[in-house]
């Protein structure tokens, strides 16, 4: 059964209007909450009753994970920074390492290596 072109575009577009219709009713809510009076009761009551009617609602805060720093990188000399006493170091996100004199590594930051005589300036 072949349709004329005439009633095929007719029926294309009337389903196209009923599409388009239909996408323009969808409700969306609102972001506040709005107060409907109610008959018989000042709006001072009802606002009283609302607010203490509505349930607050407890956000949950999760912390951020935290992120684990090699303690031991390897840093090629020329990106490293070298401090007034001759040590090399380099800075990771607020983390500092130390160039280690007897293997060339850099080890995160502690108090032994204020003892230790591998951390010690070249000068």
């Amino acid at each position: 059964m072949k349709l004329p072109g005439k009633i095929l575009l007719l029926i294309l577009t009337s389903l196209c209007l009923v599409f388009l219709n239909s996408c323009s009713k969808r409700s969306h809510p609102s972001k506040t909450a709005t107060v409907t009076p109610i008959s018989g009761v000042s709006t001072a009551e009802a606002a009283k009753t609302d607010s203490a009617s509505v349930v607050t609602e407890k956000k949950v805060v999760r912390s951020k994970p935290k992120i684990e720093f090699p303690k031991v990188i390897t840093v090629n000399d020329n990106a490293a920074s070298k401090s007034v006493d001759g040590r090399y170091y380099y800075d990771v996100q607020g983390h500092r390492y130390w160039r280690n004199n007897k293997d060339g590594k850099y080890y995160l930051f502690n108090k032994s290596m204020y003892n230790n005589p591998d951390f010690k300036g070249q000068n």
